[in-house]
């Protein structure tokens, strides 16, 4: 996952600092260990957002965030690389501060069986309506005709069975019911790190899970991007709520967004956008071979970056 991303010059010494900052051995991790260790939760959140940020610093090159950067948005854990990516958080902050949020969502599912699966197609208040007759929770609600279904592993298995018409229910290879009540004893203990943990304001525009809008909305903190405090009160919240990037997206659509660049390890969140945002450009970075295009794609799209 990270190999190829350590033959970058600098990359190798970064990741030693987020393997401090999350008292685990990334690089290992990233590198050699094996597929059944790197799906543990605990182990593949750290994975995940060091893997953003390590290919954000590829991308940018030394130049700051805020003068490249519109808006930034991230969907489920990847809402703490977007933290970064706004300045709330450094990268290493990032990494440590996820570590402990991966370890508490880790715990709260070994306690019982439960999972997540994916709903795909359907009318959407037609699947909302079955994912709560099931006895389910929607853990993401992402647009685009796909809706996540979460909570105990027998209820998963009976909507499999009985789906809501012309949909397909996918499960997914997680470890327990994110975004849900499941998550209860998770996001109590990982409040207790995030409400005090350094943070700054942001200094460009974030989008939250929550609702899909800019955090100056709740106030417009030193910058006029919101405040700190309520990005940690949210991202602690989220570990039980559910995730409404349909709305992060339908924000960047009211935003007139024209280019959308998804981090490492992308794919996901661009194979959305083209269902739910026609027409915008995207590029998703997989691997150090994708840097140039996405270099091309903030050359073009950025206002900041023009303006700079």
């Amino acid at each position: 996952m990270l190999s190829p991303w350590l033959e970058l010059p600098g990359t190798a010494d970064l990741l030693d600092s987020f393997s401090a900052a999350a008292g685990s051995d990334l690089t290992l991790h990233g590198t050699t260990s094996d597929a059944d260790t790197i799906r543990d939760t605990a182990v593949a959140q750290p994975l995940i957002v060091s893997a953003s940020l390590l290919a954000l610093r590829a991308i940018l090159d030394g130049r700051a965030t805020p003068d490249v950067v519109d808006v930034t948005a991230g969907h489920s854990v990847g809402e703490l690389s977007a933290a970064a990516v706004a300045g709330v958080l450094d990268d290493a902050g990032a990494v440590g501060l996820v570590s402990h949020r991966a370890r508490a969502m880790a715990d709260a599912a070994a306690a019982g069986p439960s999972g997540m699966s994916a709903v795909v197609g359907g009318d959407p208040d037609e699947v909302l309506a079955a994912i709560e007759a099931a006895g389910l929770f929607p853990a993401n609600v992402n647009g685009g005709g796909q809706v996540v279904a979460a909570g105990d592993t027998e209820r998963l298995a009976a909507l499999a069975e009985n789906p809501p018409a012309r949909t397909r229910v996918i499960p997914l290879p997680v470890a327990g019911a994110f975004h849900t009540p499941f998550m209860e004893p998770a996001r109590a203990s990982f409040e207790k790190v995030a409400t005090t943990w350094l943070a700054t304001d942001p200094r460009l525009p974030l989008l939250s899970n929550a609702d899909g809008e800019d955090y100056s909305r709740l106030g417009e903190g030193a910058h006029g991007h919101g405040r700190s405090t309520d990005v940690l009160t949210r991202l602690t919240a989220q570990v039980t709520a559910p995730v409404r990037w349909d709305r992060c997206q339908e924000t960047l659509a009211e935003r007139g967004v024209t280019g959308i660049l998804e981090l490492a390890p992308g794919g996901v969140l661009t194979g959305l956008a083209k269902r739910a945002l026609k027409g915008v450009e995207s590029v998703a970075v997989k691997s150090p071979d994708d840097v140039e295009a996405a270099r091309d794609l903030v050359a073009r799209h950025s206002v900041v970056g023009a303006a700079a």
